[in-house]
């Protein structure tokens, strides 16, 4: 899969993206963005620009499968773009490089509509990427699950079927916005170990989760399994996500049926849609498991996911106080982590999702679940950094916190490197936490 659009002496003619730390020309990720006063409209992020595929369409630069994935993705949502598959998407992809590229045979009349062809990102407005039919947040950080499993029962972290499936749960779509959007504290039941009765009112213990989002491609028939061989062509790009969590509510009403309210109140994704072809140098292969753990079970083992189906991304998680902000203080990093240590594969989340019949849609979302590593500097949500709130973190503007107060910004960041090809990111995904309505 790697090839010319990944070497890394390729250089664009928008000047914004050579040396880029998100958007250099090995990336153009795909995305939903509207200009000022226009409607949206498909687009793929160039440097500082974002080059907008309806016009490039009428410019006449594709032909072929080039021209049909660039129709599909030029609308107000990539669906169509994503349910293609691998084909068209990695046709488009490598025009555009063409078309891009700084010492391109087209550069001088591409360049000369560059006024009508890219529109700076900071003046547009990014949307959703896909209409998303349907969540599903899986489990798959074994170190946060442990983490986790550690602060609320400590002789028995994991359960005996955390090795064997990939645990998941249905999410709600309708709540799931882009990144710099706001994020409203949500109100519920919630009980503290010292109260007799629950009370309703404002999360107390509001909290992030750093997570990738996996967007399917090409779906299945209802009733028809994705075989785990071919299980990773049906995704179509990966996106930053955080799944905040109202960890006091879910407390109380997660047993006997999960998360609930907890989780239904927001997602926020980054806005770009990083495509598996730009990510194929960093493919490594699937860490092994400690010694004494099950190997997957046959529906879930292939070969060569095991050997390339892993993502090395190294995974930031900032935070910008109110007070921070009003101080001009730069944000402070909470944590580092990396997509290495993900116990199960992106391709054994979807087949594992289809493998009862589940019909999977071009659009849907997979969440990865909370990334974390082994070190407390790594951890994927402030329940492990501050010890279910017993342990208060002390940021550099000396505030301290257990859980997010109003005003707080979050910020995730995701970058790829690797010696000999051009660094990559997503972007970031960002959300400020608002007061809860008045009850």
């Amino acid at each position: 899969m790697i090839d010319a659009t990944h070497d890394p002496a390729r250089t664009s003619w928008v000047a914004s993206a050579n040396g880029h730390s998100d958007f250099p020309i090995q990336n153009l990720p795909f995305g939903i963005f509207s200009p000022k006063d226009g409607a949206p409209r498909g687009g793929v992020a160039i440097g500082e620009e974002i080059l907008d595929l309806g016009v490039a369409l009428k410019l006449g630069l594709f032909e072929g499968e080039a021209q049909d994935a660039a129709a599909a993705a030029s609308g107000p949502r990539l669906n169509a773009f994503f349910a293609l598959g691998a084909g068209p998407r990695q046709a488009l992809r490598a025009r555009l490089a063409e078309v891009l590229d700084a010492s391109g045979a087209e550069r001088a009349a591409v360049e000369a509509k560059a006024g009508a062809l890219l529109h700076r990102a900071a003046d547009c407005t990014a949307h959703l990427p896909a209409a998303i039919g349907d969540y599903t947040d899986f489990y798959a950080g074994i170190c946060h699950a442990t983490n986790v499993g550690q602060l609320f029962r400590p002789d028995n972290p994991l359960l005996p079927n955390y090795k064997y499936v990939p645990i998941g749960y249905h999410g709600r779509a309708s709540s799931i916005g882009v990144s710099a959007g706001a994020v409203r504290r949500p109100n519920g039941q919630r009980k503290r170990a010292d109260e007799a009765e629950p009370s309703f009112g404002p999360s107390r213990n509001l909290d992030y989760e750093l997570e990738l989002g996996v967007f399917i491609g090409a779906g299945n028939a209802l009733g028809e399994p994705i075989p785990i061989a071919g299980a990773g062509s049906h995704i179509a790009g990966f996106c930053l996500l955080n799944d905040w969590s109202a960890r006091d509510i879910q407390g109380w009403e997660y047993q006997p049926l999960g998360p609930f309210l907890a989780k239904n109140f927001a997602t926020t994704l980054s806005p770009w849609v990083v495509t598996p072809e730009a990510l194929a140098p960093f493919r490594i292969p699937q860490p092994p498991r400690p010694e004494g753990d099950p190997a997957p079970l046959p529906y879930l083992l292939d070969a060569q996911d095991q050997a390339a189906g892993a993502l090395d991304i190294t995974l930031e998680v900032l935070i910008e106080t109110g007070a921070m902000a009003a101080k001009g203080l730069a944000p402070h990093r909470l944590s580092r982590g990396s997509s290495r240590d993900l116990y199960w594969t992106f391709a054994q989340l979807v087949a594992h999702h289809a493998s009862g019949g589940c019909n999977l849609s071009p659009g849907d979302l997979l969440g990865t679940g909370t990334i974390s590593g082994p070190a407390p500097d790594s951890f994927g949500s402030l329940l492990e950094l501050s010890r279910g709130g017993k342990a208060p973190l002390t940021l550099a503007s000396g505030e301290e916190r257990r859980f997010l107060e109003d005003g707080d910004t979050v910020i995730f960041r995701g970058r790829a490197t690797r010696e000999g090809f051009a660094s990559i990111g997503f972007g970031e995904c960002r959300g400020t936490v608002l007061p809860a309505p008045a009850v």
